[in-house]
């Protein structure tokens, strides 16, 4: 807002998700130990997070705003989370700091819906989307796709339907070739109507975790090709930001803003 990149009309506040939507999803008794604050302490030693009704609040605000986010896509093309990517929470648990998936809630809310019929997940966070394989493993209506760090969390990896792990100090142009050979062959075999794009930025050379060798023209790049591959073939596109951990917090945000400043010059 303060450049004027968006402005308040372009902003929404998501109410809570609704308890059947989060069951298509993630397991009942799974949930029910979320909602109830049950959960064993070893369990959410895994999430990382002491939980707390607030974080739950917190979690059901998200997943509803990615829900809400695909509603505003279909209408212009793309729509953000400023939260979300929730990748590592499963069917039955939660890990990473992540108790419930966003994009998958969303995925099973547009399936069951008849709102889309084939769904492309894009996962380029460093991190695996591990839950996000493991909950779409028996369903060929999504496809998953990540790429991530191979030396990184999560350190026992699921299987998403394609997977490419990327080596330690890797430099954005060989990034960038993995990807632009890959999506749009993707896009080609399997016809998506509906994307979700998970634009992690811990990709980054600065970040302290992700171990990848990417700039920020690089994470630009890599946006503006997912971005205008969504536009070349008309598929609404739903984006999560996930992560970034780079020491200064004017590199993350500055990382973030960037994929808004590409999607504003090339939807609006």
């Amino acid at each position: 807002m303060y450049e004027g990149l968006i402005t308040p009309e372009n902003l929404f506040s998501p109410d809570l998700v609704d308890e059947e939507y989060i069951m298509w999803t993630h397991e009942q008794r799974y949930w029910e130990q979320l909602r109830d604050l049950t959960l064993p302490q070893k369990e959410q030693r895994r999430i990382g997070f002491p939980l707390s009704a607030q974080l739950v609040e917190r979690e059901m605000r998200t997943a509803q705003g990615t829900i809400d986010g695909c509603g505003f896509a279909f209408k212009h093309g793309v729509a953000f989370n400023v939260a979300g990517g929730t990748h590592h929470a499963g069917s039955n648990w939660g890990e990473g700091f992540c108790l419930l998936n966003d994009q998958a809630i969303a995925a099973n809310y547009l399936l069951n819906n008849k709102l889309a019929s084939k769904i492309l997940i894009i996962d380029l966070d460093v991190h695996q989307g591990n839950g996000t394989a493991e909950i779409f493993k028996n369903n060929p209506a999504v496809l998953t796709f990540s790429m991530h760090g191979a030396n990184n969390f999560p350190f026992r990896k699921e299987k998403s339907d394609l997977d490419i792990s990327l080596d330690n100090g890797i430099k954005g142009d060989d990034y960038l070739q993995l990807l632009k050979n890959t999506l749009p062959g993707l896009i080609a075999e399997h016809k998506p109507d509906f994307i979700f794009y998970l634009a992690g930025v811990d990709v980054l050379e600065t970040d302290k975790l992700g171990k990848l060798a990417l700039t920020k023209d690089d994470c630009i790049k890599r946006d503006r090709f997912v971005f205008e591959t969504a536009v070349r073939h008309k598929i609404p596109i739903q984006v999560s930001m996930g992560g970034g951990y780079s020491p200064e917090i004017r590199d993350i945000v500055e990382a973030h803003c960037n994929t808004y400043r590409v999607a504003d010059e090339l939807y609006f």
